[in-house]
């Protein structure tokens, strides 16, 4: 079970946390494979993947704010409500044939607004969980779950939906964001960071701005996600073109390119239970430096080949080393911010790493309709090289070191 050892509230996040991924996965699946019945342009495409990711750019900051002045569990609630409503919305357009891809779009901004509330409620509530020692053993178990549902389940789920008919691949992301809710109603306990002054929404953002600007480390790994980002998201914006379709070149049907995805995901989810013993037989510095390597086979072997089987290789292994990434600098943020910050850090951090992505998903669609999608793969992977250069400066005694000061500086505050 995957509360053991971390507490029965841990296993209703878990349990929440794999409703709503599921429903996620589903969507953003769903989302593009509806689109390609009215349009065949890049460029369009492209737009429907920037409208999804723009809230990171223009809502991150406040979604921070907000996560360290209410409660977490009830910012986390709305969010899912929120998404639920616009997926219902957009199901029963659906039903009344009025579904366009200006529709799509609005749906696509709506729920990634709802996104950028409830994931950064979600990364700063699990601190106030589980035990500091427990944080990387927890964020593992976490994004198993997370991916399962997300990249493993949920798209080829999509694409058969979307098979069914669209008021199924709008309809079932409604149900289980309600399932999600539910597990969220039965988590017990307050979640608000402790806080002892009245200050502004400005002037919370500014202090959590502050914090990530005063850390070199976390400034450097926010950068460097900030660029892989920017990458895979110009890359999977047009991918479904390059892959789908009788013209693609890889000529898959809609359910074949759901489950091509899910060999993302696998690794994902392999990669979850490898970060562990990866941190402790390599170290984290180089663990990091493989995890650079194996991204790039994600984003760059479309552009050597078509095959869908040398394709599905490059996204297990990319995504095994997406997540032992993820679990290794997740858990690192967590323990060297303070709780009362968390939220603004978390969302400071991700204005760096995901609010490059509606601009990767602009480039990528430039790319992808003045040259060609094939180029595309090709230049996200040589950014995607660059990334080896600031590993150099990323060490262990450096993330050992932030930890410890940030330990002693807790310390002196709860003394």
């Amino acid at each position: 079970m995957a509360s053991t050892g971390l507490g029965a509230n841990y296993g209703k996040l878990w349990t929440s946390a794999g409703f709503s991924n599921l429903a996620d996965g589903a969507m953003k699946v769903a989302l593009p494979l509806v689109a390609v019945r009215y349009t065949d342009s890049p460029a369009v495409i492209a737009g429907l993947t920037f409208a999804f990711t723009l809230p990171w750019l223009l809502f991150a900051l406040t979604a921070g704010a907000l996560a360290d002045r209410l409660d977490r569990r009830r910012l986390m609630l709305v969010a899912n409500l929120a998404r639920a409503f616009f997926l219902a919305c957009l199901t029963a357009a659906s039903l009344a044939g009025a579904t366009s891809i200006w529709l799509l779009y609005a749906a696509a901004v709506c729920v990634g607004v709802a996104e950028t509330v409830y994931d950064t409620s979600s990364q700063s509530i699990l601190p106030q969980l589980v035990a500091r020692d427990q944080l990387s053993r927890a964020n593992g178990r976490l994004y198993a779950a997370e991916l399962t549902a997300n990249q493993f389940i949920g798209p080829p789920l999509g694409g058969f939906l979307v098979a069914a008919g669209v008021v199924f691949a709008f309809g079932t992301p409604v149900l289980l964001w309600v399932a999600a809710i539910g597990m969220l109603l039965v988590l017990r306990g307050r979640f608000s960071a402790r806080r002892t002054e009245r200050t502004t929404i400005r002037a919370d953002i500014a202090e959590g701005l502050r914090y990530l600007g005063s850390s070199t480390l976390l400034r450097t790994l926010a950068i460097m996600v900030g660029v892989f980002n920017f990458a895979s998201s110009a890359v999977f914006t047009v991918f479904v073109l390059y892959a789908v379709g009788p013209h693609s070149a890889m000529k898959l049907s809609d359910p074949a390119y759901g489950l091509l995805l899910t060999a993302s995901a696998l690794g994902s989810v392999i990669g979850t239970f490898l970060a562990e013993p990866a941190e402790r037989i390599l170290g984290r510095s180089r663990a990091l430096l493989l995890t650079v390597a194996g991204s790039l086979l994600a984003v760059a072997t479309p552009g050597f080949t078509a095959d869908p089987f040398i394709i599905g290789a490059g996204l297990l292994i990319g995504g095994i080393t997406v997540s032992v990434w993820n679990v290794i600098t997740v858990s690192l943020r967590q323990r060297v911010t303070p709780t009362r910050l968390l939220g603004r850090l978390n969302s400071a951090y991700r204005l760096l790493a995901w609010g490059t992505m509606p601009l990767g998903a602009a480039v990528g669609g430039l790319i992808g309709q003045l040259f060609g999608v094939h180029w595309v793969f090709l230049a996200m992977g040589a950014l995607v090289v660059l990334l080896l250069i600031p590993m150099l400066w990323i060490s262990d005694r450096r993330m050992d070191d932030a930890e410890a000061a940030a330990e002693a500086e807790e310390s002196s505050v709860d003394g």
